[in-house]
């Protein structure tokens, strides 16, 4: 981290420029920021994706019901897919066509994945549906929610970590390009005497 390298400017040095010492200040500042503020930004955004998605599992949980669908007939399976990864997925669910009792006693049929691996007429399987009995998906649950909460705090402290260190950058890019102007400003004033100094010309 190019923090940490600004801190040597605070050495005793008749070199030692005014912006030397404002860079050691600043890396010392972002550096603080970026070992205190950090954590304590992806610790707040984690706990709130954490309290968001338990009410979004609670919410799924009380919307979502688990009921028993009956095999009707197997159905062929899609042509493969060349890529491995999504035929994976594919294969582990086989298409059928199934009935089904919704939550609120009406009776639903259609075509559904199934986790079963030789799905015959008269199988039974569970299915997540709404509650005029649509299938939808399987809600959340506490584990999967707590990792998107953890995964969200870790982005979040990286991503303030990565603002201080790009706003150290920027600040000390604008310091050396009004150095940088300054330079040319006396090179431009002793350019008319460059090369005769003591000469009396």
């Amino acid at each position: 981290m190019r923090a940490i390298s600004g801190l040597w400017r605070w050495r005793r040095n008749p070199l030692r420029r005014g912006t030397d010492l404002a860079e050691a200040w600043l890396a010392l500042a972002a550096l603080v920021l970026i070992v205190v503020a950090a954590p304590v930004v992806g610790a707040v955004a984690g706990v709130l994706t954490h309290d968001a998605l338990l009410r979004s599992v609670q919410a799924q949980r009380e919307a979502r019901h688990s009921v028993v669908a009956t095999v009707l007939q197997k159905l062929d399976q899609p042509p493969l897919d060349p890529d491995p990864e999504t035929s994976s997925a594919r294969d582990a669910h086989r298409r059928v066509l199934a009935s089904w009792t919704g939550p609120d006693g009406s009776g639903q049929a259609g075509t559904v994945a199934s986790d079963l691996k030789s799905p015959h007429p008269g199988d039974r399987f569970r299915v997540w549906t709404d509650g005029h009995g649509r299938i939808v998906g399987r809600p959340l649950d506490t584990a999967t929610a707590t990792t998107h909460a953890a995964l969200a705090g870790l982005g979040a402290a990286l991503a303030c970590a990565g603002l201080i260190e790009g706003g150290r950058r920027v600040l000390v890019w604008r310091a050396v390009r009004r150095r940088y102007a300054r330079w040319d400003q006396a090179w431009d004033k002793a350019g008319p005497d460059w090369g005769r100094a003591g000469t009396g010309a």
